[in-house]
C-alpha cells in the first residue's frame, strides 16, 4: 500500500519502485506492469510515468514487448572521444584481456574498400573475425579489416591489440570516425557473446587513419551494454 502524503501519486510510486528494485540483483526481470500496478494500488497509467522517469535516471531498462529489468552496473567506462583499444579498455578496469580468434580470411577488395583505403586499384583485405574476453568473460565482438600488406608475414595469432600490432609497423593509429548504435537481439552476436535475449549490444563502427591521413584499419565492434558504457563530452564553441 502507497504511503499517504500530499506529493503526487507518481513521486510515491517512484519511491516505492526504488525500494522494491533495491532488493533485485542486476539484469532482474521486474513483475509485469500489471503485477506491479496492482500491487501498488495505483493506474497503469500512474506506473508508466513513474517506469519512465526511473528509465530515464538509469534505474530501470524497458524492453518493448519483453519487460522491464533493472540494469547491470558497466564493469567498463570510457569516453567515446578516447581513442584506445578494447586490450588497454579491459586492462584499465584490472582485468586481463583475450583474445578467441574465430575466423580469418583473405579476400580481393570491394569497391567501397577501396574507397575506404583510398586505393585505386584491387587489393587483398585481412578479415579477422575475434572475441575479446575479460577474464575469460566474452564482452566485445569484434570484425577488423586491414589491407594484407600492412601485416607481412606476421602471425595473425601474434595480434593481441591491433592498435598496438599497428604501431609496432610504423603505421601508428592518429583518430578515428566513429559511428555507435543501439541494437537489441543479433542472432549470431548474441550466441557468441554468451548474452540473454534481452541483453542490447552497442554497435561501435569505426574507420582508423594513421598521422597521413591514410585509413589502415575498420572496425566493426558489438559491445555487451550491460559490460560497456561509453560517455560523450560536449563542449561549447
Amino acid at each position: 500500500m502507497m504511503k499517504a502524503d500530499h506529493r503526487p501519486l507518481y513521486i510515491q510510486v517512484i519511491d516505492q519502485l526504488k525500494e522494491e528494485i533495491s532488493h533485485y540483483s542486476e539484469g532482474s526481470k521486474l513483475p509485469s506492469e500489471y503485477e506491479l500496478a496492482k500491487h501498488l494500488g495505483v493506474s497503469k497509467e500512474t506506473l508508466r510515468e513513474a517506469l519512465r522517469l526511473l528509465e530515464e535516471d538509469g534505474l530501470v531498462v524497458r524492453r518493448y514487448g519483453v519487460g522491464t529489468f533493472v540494469p547491470s552496473k558497466p564493469l567498463f567506462s570510457a569516453g567515446i572521444e578516447e581513442l584506445q583499444s578494447v586490450t588497454n579498455m579491459i586492462a584499465s578496469a584490472n582485468m586481463t584481456p583475450g583474445t578467441i580468434y574465430l575466423s580469418s580470411t583473405i579476400e580481393v577488395s570491394a569497391e567501397e574498400d577501396r574507397a575506404r583505403f583510398n586505393r585505386s586499384e584491387s587489393f587483398e583485405m585481412l578479415q579477422l573475425e575475434r572475441v575479446r574476453t575479460a577474464d575469460g568473460m566474452p564482452v566485445v565482438y569484434c570484425l577488423d579489416q586491414l589491407p594484407a600488406d600492412l601485416v607481412g608475414n606476421r602471425s595473425i595469432h601474434e595480434m593481441k591489440s591491433i592498435f598496438q600490432f599497428l604501431e609496432e609497423a610504423g603505421r601508428p593509429i592518429a583518430y578515428a570516425l566513429a559511428s555507435i548504435e543501439p541494437i537489441g537481439y543479433h542472432e549470431h552476436v548474441t550466441e557468441v557473446l554468451e548474452c540473454t535475449p534481452e541483453t542490447a549490444l552497442l554497435l561501435l563502427r569505426q574507420t582508423h587513419y594513421d598521422h597521413h591521413d591514410q585509413a589502415v584499419l575498420h572496425s566493426v565492434n558489438y559491445f555487451r551494454s550491460d559490460k560497456f558504457k561509453f560517455n560523450v563530452v560536449r563542449k561549447s564553441k
